[in-house]
């Protein structure tokens, strides 16, 4: 059998990599968050009622209970009346239905006493994932059947005939149209449920190669990962059609999961890393997060952490979710940057800040991961968009910094006529500009001298910020006056000034 990422389809696992080797088509990687030992050979994950995590081990046949508030197994060994449990879920009723793969049944689990309930429901034809649908029952998908078959959740009995489907069918989701969205590995497509009439709703929907797992955004939209070509494949729910044939992921994307915030994961079982993608915009986020061996299951806890399956290194690793942002302030500051500002929100641990694109400096994350300190880099005059950047992800507040030009102000000297002491300005007149912000002349800008309605002329400031123009031909217009005025009209950066000056005559 292959060990290749590509798993044969006839197969629904993979074979499991020892720990510290490396499988053919895969990479080694350093996990980079804390992982947590579980089984042997982990591979579906969910979340129970009261908040813990479920996570069945392929290979010790029994299920692991952690308490995701810290991170540890609460319960090592629960047994499941099975062999080669799958991938998981947990009811509304909160009983936990588990597909037995190698044993042929579907398992039911008390989440409340951690106990089974009754003897496993007989289910041929491989067992290999299940999902809740609208009504609270439970749809399983049966890879060797090619089918999926429905369980009553209030009697624990398979209910009907089984609703025929693609090739080797493994994952399911439920869209908000009560639709189920089945990946079927061995036909690369995705077949439509109705999961109020149990049939299938128009033909199967082309995706990329060995597609495995759905998840639904919330956006609506499904996102199927293909374990063959590394991809990611999204299709818009409300017409079944594919809406980006390919997002390119790490290798062998086995699992995917959507957080509310419609950030997505995928276990990318040959990378042995988890890549991230932002469902706004369909686009990868960041570098892909290394994790255990062989990550083959993803799920987002409603804490907001990341939990992702390992299935070489028997454990599961835990990262904190995409960072999200909730505020900033002061939100303006100067365009020379230099302002200390405040940014709030969750899951800020390890973040880098750009503001218009530029790196902020001084950056401070608080203990916890929720506030931010930093100092604004320079910026042009006008709305900046503020982003947060951490391992699992990106946050954005759009226009939510406003760099402010800097006030000026501009001096200028009385006009002479002619040169004595201690006055050493004639025959010129001179304006000299300031950045009232940085407190330093301003070099290489244009100032207007005028007098009555009449432009006498343009200067440029040099470097100690004064403008000077010849006065020896129009004096006697400024004269008349009563002086001339100097104007600076201001940049996107610097605000205009203006300034008067008078006349000495000795």
């Amino acid at each position: 059998m292959s060990t290749d990422v590509q798993t044969p389809v006839r197969q629904l696992l993979p074979i499991p990599t020892p720990v510290g080797q490396t499988a053919t088509g895969q990479v080694t990687a350093t996990p980079e968050d804390p992982t947590i030992a579980v089984g042997t050979s982990p591979v579906g994950l969910a979340f129970t009622p009261s908040g813990g995590l479920y996570v069945t081990n392929s290979g010790s046949n029994n299920v692991t209970l952690i308490n995701t508030s810290t991170d540890t197994v609460t319960i090592p060994s629960i047994p499941e009346g099975g062999t080669t449990p799958s991938w998981l879920t947990i009811a509304p009723n909160g009983n936990a239905y588990i597909p037995s793969n190698g044993s042929a049944n579907v398992s039911v689990l008390n989440t409340a006493t951690n106990t089974l309930v009754g003897t496993p429901i007989p289910l041929a034809g491989g067992p290999a994932a299940a999902v809740v649908i609208p009504s609270g029952d439970v749809y399983v998908s049966r890879f060797f059947a090619n089918s999926v078959s429905l369980i009553n959740t209030a009697t624990n009995t398979v209910a009907g005939g089984p609703i025929t489907v693609g090739s080797n069918p493994v994952g399911m989701a439920v869209a908000p149209n009560g639709n189920a969205y089945v990946a079927n590995r061995g036909s690369n497509n995705v077949t439509v449920i109705d999961t109020t009439t149990n049939t299938v709703v128009g033909a199967p929907i082309p995706v990329g190669t060995q597609p495995n797992f759905v998840a639904i955004a919330p956006n609506g939209n499904a996102y199927v990962a293909n374990i063959a070509s590394s991809d990611v494949t999204v299709i818009d729910t409300t017409t079944n059609t594919v809406l980006v044939p390919s997002i390119p992921v790490g290798s062998g994307p086995w699992g995917i999961t959507v957080g509310p915030n419609g950030i997505a994961y995928t276990a990318d079982l040959g990378a042995n890393n988890v890549t991230v993608i932002d469902t706004t915009t369909n686009t990868v986020v960041g570098a892909p997060i290394p994790v255990g061996t062989q990550p083959i299951d993803v799920a987002v806890a409603p804490n907001g952490k990341v939990y992702v399956a390992n299935f070489g290194s028997n454990n599961v690793s835990v990262f904190p979710g995409a960072p999200t942002l909730t505020g900033i302030s002061p939100d303006q500051g100067a365009t020379t940057g230099g302002t200390v500002v405040t940014i709030t929100g969750t899951n800020l641990t390890g973040a880098g800040v750009t503001i218009g694109g530029n790196p902020a400096t001084n950056v401070i994350v608080n203990a916890t991961g929720t506030q931010i300190t930093a100092t604004t880099p320079p910026g042009a005059a006008g709305p900046a968009t503020v982003t947060v950047t951490t391992p699992s992800g990106t946050a954005s507040l759009v226009n939510g910094f406003t760099y402010l030009p800097d006030a000026t102000s501009l001096s200028a000297t009385p006009a002479l006529e002619k040169l004595f002491p201690p006055q050493v300005f004639y025959p010129f007149l001179n304006a000299t500009l300031v950045d009232l912000v940085t407190g330093l002349p301003v070099p290489g800008q244009t100032i207007t001298f005028s007098t009555g309605n009449r432009i006498l002329g343009t200067a440029i400031t040099n470097a100690q910020g004064t403008a000077r123009l010849s006065e020896l031909f129009t004096f006697p217009l400024i004269l008349v006056n009563g002086g001339y005025t100097a104007a600076f009209a201001g940049t996107p950066n610097l605000l205009p000034s203006t300034a008067h000056a008078g006349i000495i005559i000795p």
